[in-house]
């Protein structure tokens, strides 16, 4: 599936992987996470392998200036999505890359029947959460909690 944003950028749902999605990854993981880590080919076809995840890139031109990666998951309350490594090339921002990249996901979540979407962002990311804000995400009340699994354990 493909969404049109305007005559250059596209939404384009990543189904195949290769090397280049790989270089991808490389490039724009960092922009995230300030690490030099990206995920591995074997990764990124386990994420595409599943009906429940969705691996979205925004492009330009044929390069890809942007990802978003769509998760469902299924339980007694209902089905939720979740919405995950947002990321925007920092030579691309303030163009509306995330703002059509978390159009779509919202969309297809609707269009798949989810009763929410979540998300997290870090509070020192000041514009990502104007933006989630500004389109109609909720701050929550809530504690998040993570649990780390390391070889000590």
């Amino acid at each position: 599936m493909t969404t049109q944003k305007d005559d250059k950028m596209k939404i384009e749902h990543i189904t195949e992987v290769d090397e280049s999605t790989v270089e991808i990854f490389k490039k724009l993981m960092p922009q995230l996470t300030g690490k030099d880590e990206h995920p591995s080919l074997e990764e990124l076809r386990r994420v595409i392998e599943s009906d429940e995840r969705f691996l979205f890139f925004a492009t330009e031109e044929g390069k890809a200036i942007g990802t978003l990666t769509l998760v469902f998951y299924q339980l007694p309350s209902g089905l939720k999505a979740w919405i995950e490594d947002v990321i925007v090339d920092e030579q691309a921002r303030g163009k509306g890359v995330a703002t059509a990249l978390l159009k779509h996901a919202l969309q297809v979540a609707r269009d798949r029947g989810a009763l929410k979407a979540d998300l997290t962002s870090m509070p020192w990311r000041v514009a990502a959460n104007r933006l989630y804000q500004k389109m109609g995400f909720e701050k929550r009340e809530s504690n998040m909690y993570r649990y780390h699994f390391t070889d000590n354990q």
